[in-house]
């Protein structure tokens, strides 16, 4: 393998289509796509100032080295690239890509990150950006933090372990998504999905848990979360913590200690498909019932 070190690149394409080489201290600076085209690299210690470093690659590996602000739109097209202990700055960075593994890495602004991707796999990392993983696919994530709202819109088989959200919407739209030992806290949480898991999780949502078809929700907490499984059909639910409120369940199983409200309008759902197990509700509303008038 060829080794290049310690070397400053200006200009577009500076060096296209490079095969087979080891960087190691290189710094790329003004000019769009530097390693457009390269298969079996490995960067070291590097920076890239520009945009559109890495497209259409194939066999990348990287570690120590720094994406900055404008190295935008990064890593679109990309066959198996893997990046370590790295600083990565920019938005858009990946799109497109397939085979990705990521370790101790932290996205500054993950802003419309990770879009159409396959193959993922992060641990140790922090993810800080709108709108991060979506319509991606295989995703495996270990001791991430993701900050910032609408993470994995659309994206399907999602496994989580030990790992936390602060994010509004997230997991909205998705399908096949088990989650592990991990804190979810942010509004509207998960709606429209199919087969979706909770084990051993602390969650955090106003109106979360809604429109879903096959939820199933082990030794969870759901703490200040209100009008919880509305439209959710299929589902399991066996919550440690008071649920502040439940409305309009389809079908299946919620158990938990206590319901502050629980909200059926039967004239929408069938009640006796869903069972109730919870030794005390502060009130139960069949706003079906008030809607009749005097006499009927």
């Amino acid at each position: 393998m060829n080794i290049i070190e310690n070397h400053y690149y200006d200009g577009e394409r500076a060096l296209f289509g490079l095969e087979n080489t080891e960087l190691k201290g290189i710094t790329f600076g003004s000019g769009e796509s530097p390693l457009k085209e390269a298969k079996n690299i490995k960067l070291q210690d590097s920076i890239f100032k520009w945009k559109y470093p890495l497209w259409y690659d194939t066999g990348v590996e990287v570690e120590n080295t720094t994406f900055e602000t404008m190295a935008r739109s990064g890593i679109w097209y990309t066959k198996n690239i893997t990046v370590k202990n790295s600083a990565l700055q920019a938005p858009k960075l990946f799109r497109r890509a397939q085979g990705i593994v990521l370790d101790h890495v932290h996205f500054a602004n993950a802003e419309e990150t990770m879009w159409t991707c396959k193959d993922i796999r992060i641990t140790n990392s922090q993810i800080n950006g709108d709108y991060f993983g979506k319509d991606s696919e295989n995703i495996y994530l270990d001791h991430v933090s993701v900050i910032g709202n609408y993470s994995f819109d659309g994206a399907k088989n999602i496994e989580v372990h030990n790992s936390t959200f602060i994010s509004k919407d997230a997991f909205w739209n998705c399908e096949n998504v088990t989650v592990y030992d991990s804190t979810i806290d942010g509004e509207y949480l998960a709606w429209n999905g199919h087969k979706l898991k909770f084990i051993n999780c602390t969650i955090e949502s106003e109106q979360g848990l809604n429109y879903i078809d096959e939820l199933e929700i082990v030794n969870t907490s759901l703490m200040h979360t209100d009008l919880a499984f509305e439209y959710v059909s299929r589902v399991t639910a066996e919550i440690t913590s008071k649920i502040d409120s439940v409305k309009n369940p389809i079908s299946g199983k919620i158990s938990a200690p206590a319901i502050g409200n629980l909200i059926v309008d039967s004239d929408k759902v069938d009640p006796s498909k869903t069972e109730i197990a919870c030794a005390k509700i502060g009130a139960k509303v069949d706003r079906s019932d008030q809607n009749q008038k005097p006499g009927d």
